[in-house]
C-alpha cells in the first residue's frame, strides 16, 4: 500500500485527457446507460465507479451508505472496555471486524461517546486510521473508508484535544470578521486531521444563531447575520480543502433559531418561507458555491416546508429544497440517527429507510446497526426502496472518495503525524487569530488596560481549568492570585467564600458560562444562570474593581447590565484565556465586534447591537 506523507496538504487527483478517456471508457464499458447514476462531467472517475458498482452486491452497496463508530485505539487489538462496546454495537470484538462485517462507507471518531476511546496521541490515531483502511481494503471490492470527526474548532465541539491546536471557534471568528482568519483556522484544523488519517471534518457549522436561548448551537455559530455567516463559512470550506480534508456544512436547512437541543428532543423552526430563504439558507448557498463536499441534515421540523417531519426525513427539504432548488449535487449526510430528534420519532428500522427516501446519501451512527442495515436491505427487496435510489447515493459516495484522492492514497505517514499536529506555526497562528477575536463590551470605569505591577487578584467563577489558566497568566504578569472556582451553579457557600476573598483583593476577575440561559420549560433563568448572576452581583457589591469575562455565549452581560467592565471571549481554550489577559493588560488592543446582538433581559429591546465593540 502506498504511504502518503502527511505534510501533503491535498491528495493527488488523477487527471486524464477527456477525449482519450471517453474513447477508453466506451471501449471498456460501452456507452453510459441512461439509467446509470452520476453525470457525464464526472470524468475521469465515472467509468471506474460504474464498473465497480456493477461488481458490488446489494449488501456491499448498502454498507457504503453507513458511517459507523468503532471502539478502541487500534484496529485489531483493543481494551476489554472497547471490546465490550464493539460487542454491544455490532457483535464483534474489534474495529477491523466491524469493517469486515458491514463494509461501511465511513467511520467516525469519538472520544468518550459509548466508550469509543479512539483518540490518543497523533501516532496512535494515524496507526488506527491506517489499520481501518487496511481492513477496508482487505474486503472483496477494496473500497477505502471516509474517516470523519467533529472538529469544529473552539471549546465546545473538538474531539481532538492537545497536542492538536485549538482554534478559536466559529463565533469568535465571527467577532474577528476576517475571511482570511476563517480560512487559515480551517486550514490548520484540516492539516492536523489529515496528518492522522481523517479525510472529512463535520464542519463548518453554517447555522445562523438568532436565538440567544439556543441550547445546542450558540458559539458554534458564526453569528446572527446571514451575510457574515455566509462569508466565513465559505472561507472555512475552502480552508478545509486546502488543509487536505473535505468540509461538511451543517445543519441543513438551519438550526440557529431553536429552543430545544435535537440531541434530546425534536425542535421546530417556525420561520416563514421568506425567513428561511433570507436567514437560514444563504450560508448553505455560499458553502455550495465554495464547493462544499457534504451537507449534514438537521433533526428539526420546519412547518413552512413540511409540518411534523424532521428535515432529515423530509423529501421536500432534502430533495425539493436542497437538491432541486439549491442545485446541490454533493453528499448529504444525516446528523446522528441515535439523537432523540430522529430516534424518538422514527423507530430504528424506519429512520434509515425514511432518510434515504428523503434524499440522504449517508446514514450516520444509527442506534441499532444490525436493525438499520437489514431494514435498508429489506426495503430494497420489498420494493419500498429501489436499487436505483441506492445506486445514486453509492455513486456519490464513491465519486467523493475518488475526487478527494482517498482511493488513490488512503494511508498516512505515522512518523510525520506528531510533527504536524500541534506544529509551532499552527500554535502561533491560533494565538494570533484568537487575539483578533476578543471583544471588549464594556469599560465604563476605564479600568482597562491594567497598569503593570504587583496586585492581589481574585480569580472567581466558572471553570476549573479556565480559572487556573487565567491565574497562571496573571501571575506571569506580576499578580498574586487566589482562586475561588464555583462551577456552573455556585452555591451560597461558594458565593460567600468568593466575596470574603474579594475583600482582601485589589482586583476581581470572574468568569461566567451561560449566565443568560433560560429554561425552555419555564421561560425563567436556569438554576445555573441564576446562581452565576448572583455571584457576579455579590462581587460587584464589594466595591472592588471587577472584570466579568463571559467565557461562552456573549449574552451573559444582559443578566448583570450594571457590571462596568465586561469582556467576551466566545470560548475557553487556553488561547482564548491568554487573549483575555492580554487585552486586560493592554498588550492586545481588542478589535472584536459582536457577531450577534444582545437583547435586554426583559425583552424590551437591544442592550448591545450587532457590531458593537470597544478598543483601548
Amino acid at each position: 500500500m502506498t504511504v502518503r506523507s502527511a505534510t501533503t496538504t491535498r491528495r493527488t487527483m488523477i487527471r486524464l485527457p477527456a477525449v482519450g478517456l471517453a474513447v477508453a471508457l466506451t471501449a471498456a464499458f460501452g456507452p453510459p446507460a441512461n439509467s446509470d447514476p452520476g453525470n457525464s462531467g464526472d470524468a475521469p472517475h465515472r467509468g471506474k465507479i460504474i464498473s465497480l458498482m456493477n461488481h458490488m452486491t446489494l449488501e456491499q452497496k448498502v454498507g457504503q451508505l453507513f458511517v459507523i463508530e468503532v471502539a478502541g485505539r487500534d484496529a485489531n487489538t483493543v481494551s476489554t472496555t472497547a471490546k465490550a462496546t464493539n460487542q454491544r454495537l455490532y457483535g464483534v470484538d474489534t474495529p477491523a471486524q466491524a469493517i469486515a462485517k458491514y463494509q461501511p462507507g465511513g467511520v467516525i471518531y469519538f472520544t468518550t461517546r459509548n466508550n469509543d476511546d479512539n483518540i490518543g496521541d497523533p501516532a496512535q490515531v494515524a496507526t488506527l486510521s491506517n489499520g481501518l483502511q487496511a481492513a477496508a481494503l482487505a474486503q472483496p471490492r477494496k473500497i477505502p473508508l471516509q474517516i470523519s470527526v467533529d472538529q469544529e474548532g473552539g471549546a465546545l465541539v473538538a474531539r481532538f484535544g492537545a497536542p492538536a491546536v485549538q482554534m478559536p471557534g466559529n463565533m469568535a471568528l465571527g467577532a474577528g470578521r476576517s475571511e482570511a482568519d476563517a480560512f487559515r483556522s480551517a486550514e490548520v484544523i484540516g492539516k492536523e486531521l489529515a496528518a492522522v488519517g481523517v479525510t472529512q471534518d463535520y464542519a463548518p457549522d453554517a447555522d445562523v444563531n438568532i436565538n440567544p436561548n439556543n441550547p445546542v448551537i450558540g458559539i458554534r455559530s458564526i453569528g446572527s447575520d446571514p451575510g457574515l455567516v455566509s462569508d466565513l463559512a465559505a472561507a472555512q470550506v475552502r480552508g478545509f480543502r486546502a488543509g487536505g480534508v473535505s468540509a461538511v456544512a451543517k445543519h441543513f436547512p438551519g438550526h440557529g433559531d431553536t429552543g430545544v437541543d435535537s440531541h434530546y428532543g425534536l425542535p421546530a423552526v417556525t420561520h416563514t418561507l421568506e425567513q428561511i430563504h433570507e436567514i437560514d439558507l444563504p450560508p448553505f448557498r455560499a458553502a455550495i458555491a465554495a464547493g462544499v463536499d457534504s451537507i449534514m441534515t438537521a433533526h428539526v421540523v420546519m412547518p413552512a416546508i413540511e409540518p411534523d417531519v424532521p428535515a432529515t426525513m423530509s423529501h421536500k427539504v432534502l430533495t425539493g429544497l436542497l437538491r432541486e432548488e439549491l442545485g446541490y449535487e454533493g453528499l448529504i449526510v444525516t446528523d446522528a440517527l441515535d439523537m432523540a430528534g430522529a430516534a424518538a420519532t422514527y423507530p430504528a428500522d424506519v429512520a434509515p429507510v425514511q432518510a434515504l427516501l428523503a434524499g440522504a446519501d449517508q446514514l450516520l451512527v444509527p442506534p441499532q446497526m444490525d436493525t438499520a442495515y437489514n431494514a435498508v436491505l429489506n426495503a430494497v427487496n420489498s420494493g419500498a426502496l429501489s436499487e436505483k435510489r441506492i445506486d445514486e447515493s453509492v455513486y456519490r459516495i464513491l465519486l467523493h472518495k475518488h475526487q478527494r484522492g482517498i482511493f488513490q492514497d488512503p494511508m498516512v505517514d505515522v512518523a510525520a503525524a506528531p510533527q504536524i499536529m500541534g506544529a509551532p506555526q499552527h500554535t502561533a497562528d491560533a494565538q494570533a487569530i484568537t487575539d483578533r477575536t476578543t471583544t471588549l463590551v464594556k469599560n465604563d470605569a476605564d479600568l482597562l488596560p491594567l497598569a503593570a505591577g504587583p496586585r492581589r487578584v481574585l480569580v472567581a467563577g466558572w471553570g476549573v481549568g479556565t480559572t487556573q489558566t487565567m491565574a497562571t497568566a496573571l501571575t506571569a504578569r506580576g499578580a498574586t492570585t487566589q482562586i475561588r472556582e464555583s462551577g456552573t451553579t455556585p452555591s451560597q457557600t461558594a458565593i460567600n467564600s468568593a466575596v470574603a476573598a474579594a475583600q482582601t483583593s485589589d482586583l476581581v476577575v470572574v468568569s461566567t458560562n451561560n449566565a443568560y440561559a433560560v429554561s425552555a420549560a419555564t421561560g425563567q433563568p436556569t438554576a445555573a444562570a441564576a446562581a452565576q448572576t448572583k455571584l457576579v452581583k455579590a462581587l460587584l457589591a464589594t466595591g472592588k474593581p471587577v472584570v466579568v469575562a463571559a467565557m461562552r455565549n456573549p449574552y451573559d452581560v444582559a443578566s448583570f447590565p450594571e457590571a462596568p467592565t465586561v469582556v467576551d471571549t466566545f470560548g475557553y481554550t487556553a488561547h482564548q484565556v491568554e487573549s483575555l489577559v492580554r487585552v486586560m493588560f493592554g498588550e492586545v488592543n481588542p478589535v472584536g465586534k459582536l457577531p450577534v446582538s444582545i437583547p435586554k433581559a426583559d425583552g424590551s429591546g437591544v442592550l448591545f447591537p450587532f457590531g458593537h465593540g470597544l478598543g483601548l
